[in-house]
């Protein structure tokens, strides 16, 4: 599977695409790429002419605390909502179920950073156990369902704790790019309204080393004429970065502190059609706009596009090779293979494409 497009730097993640290049080449034979598509065509049609069956059967493959009594509401067809009278929560359909059915072992998270020369593996139980303490310091920090936590670290796992830890809570959170420059920081802060702020100590890219902290600082200094603008900044001190910059003992907070202080929160469930996160466009065409995306039918949609477009069944593993700045790094390297129950890996490098592999 594109194995061609793909940039192989020395870092493990080459090795092991490699290794499953050889293990999945079968894959692309004339029957099974035949066989695919009689069977996209088959639900493909099924979507069409029977849509709220369909889609109901899809739903039913999560956890919901009450089920929805409608699958599509289309009274407003501006703004149809899917799974209405539905409550679920995402990060619990991410991790919660997973453990539960005794997946707790297998391996959830791979970081591989050959910018940092370091690799690390988290698995679905330790992950669980992260993301509900971080939940339980946002809770204690007054953030609650609705709140704004934005967010603007680096590709690391951390990064997907702060995601989940807000979307357990029923908190919306708003991730980013990282190193984007104060003023395009600014500019979504001040839109968001963010309760809380987390922060990486830095960014590490190929020859040069990001300072977020002093982006932050400058950031919060253009929206507030330096004036308090937001409750709490989490700052996460990457090992072996940069320093801290000018810390404010009055505002900011540590990472690790943070978790390790506080007691694990439960799942908050929320109306299927409440946000689960805010995402801003580039800009590149005039002001970011936000991107509000609805909990139920983003979870629904993106666990059946695992196996129905990737062919992936649990456990396997997968890389999407994009950054948690973008949508696609949302979608498909923090939700969809968690809420499928696959591996999935942050690359921290440059590349990009998918990629699923059987290791």
């Amino acid at each position: 599977m594109l194995s061609a497009v793909l940039t192989r730097g020395s870092s493990k993640l080459g090795r092991l695409i490699s290794s499953a290049s050889q293990s999945r080449c079968g894959l692309c034979t004339y029957e099974n790429v035949a066989s695919t598509a009689m069977v996209y065509e088959s639900v493909f049609r099924q979507s069409v002419h029977n849509p709220e069956e369909f889609w109901a059967e899809q739903a039913s493959k999560l956890s919901w605390k009450t089920k929805f009594n409608k699958v599509l509401d289309h009274r407003d067809p501006v703004r149809p909502r899917w799974f209405t009278g539905g409550e679920l929560n995402t990060a619990y359909n991410c991790l919660d179920r997973h453990v539960e059915d005794g997946f707790g072992d297998q391996v959830a998270v791979i970081h591989d950073s050959p910018v940092t020369k370091s690799v690390s593996r988290i698995t679905y139980a330790q992950l669980l156990d992260q993301v509900a303490r971080f939940a339980g310091y946002l809770a204690k920090e007054g953030v609650k369902r609705g709140d704004r936590v934005l967010i603007y670290m680096p590709m690391v796992p951390e990064t997907m704790v702060a995601m989940l830890g807000a979307a357990r809570l029923g908190a919306i959170h708003s991730l980013v790019f990282g190193g984007f420059a104060a003023k395009e920081l600014a500019t979504r802060i001040a839109h968001a309204k963010p309760n809380v702020i987390v922060c990486g100590s830095c960014g590490v890219e190929p020859g040069r080393t990001i300072d977020y902290r002093a982006i932050l600082r400058d950031a919060l200094s253009l929206v507030s004429g330096g004036q308090h603008c937001v409750d709490r900044v989490v700052l996460f001190q990457r090992p072996g970065g940069l320093p801290l910059s000018d810390s404010d003992p009055g505002l900011d907070a540590d990472w690790a502190e943070a978790l390790a202080s506080s007691r694990k929160h439960d799942a908050v469930p929320i109306e299927a059609n409440e946000p689960v996160y805010l995402l801003y466009t580039s800009g590149t065409t005039g002001s970011p706009k936000g991107v509000v995306r609805p909990s139920a039918g983003h979870a629904v949609a993106l666990n059946f596009s695992m196996n129905a477009l990737y062919g992936l069944d649990p456990g396997d593993v997968w890389w999407a090779a994009s950054d948690f700045g973008w949508v696609v790094g949302h979608s498909y390297i923090c939700y969809a293979p968690l809420l499928h129950r696959n591996t999935t890996i942050i690359y921290e490098g440059e590349a990009g494409c998918c990629w699923a592999a059987d290791c």
